[in-house]
């Protein structure tokens, strides 16, 4: 869902004063930016192709089944899918689902087998991508130490499995260790979070979706629970990969994580979207 950049980036700012608590947050927003930006972060996704049983060929002839930029071989190899397993240049390929996916370098591309709703396919990253060249930079709300929410946590007897829906239809089941709970704007507010990284990840919709925010909601990492304390930044709140490129395959908040309230705090909506 995440590079492990951005999830690195999400450790919870502990702030002495307002000004300091300010500053953390305008460092923090500068690496996410950085980490968007980087050659092969989601700026430079540049496409996505599901692969068939068989052969599948790769390469800058349009008629390819996984199609690389013009300046790369019109053919430069078979991608052989069978049983769920990738095979290229005899060498099986791990997919993303592993946590640490085999990645395939081909001049200055590179790509992934990623597995979603069970279907396999290739996500290819280019540096030269039009979104990363064209990107225009992030913005934000200015950062409120009351969106720095300190919330109850209530954790599951046994992981409770949630439907988790992406962009394109396809659903799978997850695990939820629990849910946080706090008050906002007079509102009792509930959120069901799933684990990543060894951290609580929040996929939330609010008033302000498809308004200043982007549509399909928006996600919030934080440290996993103290006890029955779990803190949760909405300063950083950002954008899914899928407000910056058209191939990505983004989960979309659960039904239960809709809130009736205007969560003014985080990333704001990029571009056109």
């Amino acid at each position: 869902m995440r590079s492990a950049a951005v999830v690195l980036l999400s450790a919870l700012l502990v702030a002495a004063s307002p000004v300091s608590y300010q500053a953390g947050q305008q460092k923090w927003r500068a690496e996410y930016e950085q980490s968007l930006k980087a050659p092969t972060g989601w700026l430079s996704v540049a496409g996505l192709f599901w692969l068939h049983d068989g052969a599948n060929q790769v390469g800058s002839d349009p008629g390819s089944d996984v199609v690389l930029p013009a300046r790369l071989p019109g053919h430069a190899g078979v991608l052989h899918l069978a049983r769920g397993k990738v095979v290229f240049e005899n060498r099986e390929l791990k997919a993303d689902v592993s946590g640490h996916p085999d990645v395939v370098t081909m001049g200055d591309t590179s790509f992934t087998i990623i597995e979603r709703g069970g279907k396999t396919g290739v996500r290819l990253r280019d540096p030269l991508a039009e979104t990363r060249r064209n990107f225009t930079g992030c913005q934000w709300f200015t950062p409120d130490e009351k969106w720095r929410v300190n919330a109850k946590w209530t954790a599951y007897a046994k992981p409770r499995t949630i439907r988790i829906t992406n962009i394109l239809g396809m659903t799978d089941e997850e695990p939820s260790p629990g849910y946080a709970e706090f008050t906002a704007q007079g509102k009792t507010v509930r959120l069901e979070p799933v684990t990543e990284d060894d951290q609580l990840f929040f996929m939330f919709k609010d008033a302000t979706s498809g308004k200043s925010t982007y549509g399909a909601g928006r996600f919030v990492y934080s440290a996993m629970p103290k006890g029955d304390r779990v803190v949760i930044d909405f300063n950083q709140a950002t954008n899914p990969p899928c407000a910056f490129t058209a191939f990505a395959t983004c989960p979309l908040p659960p039904r239960q994580n809709t809130l009736d309230l205007a969560v003014e705090a985080g990333e704001k909506n990029y571009g056109h979207h």
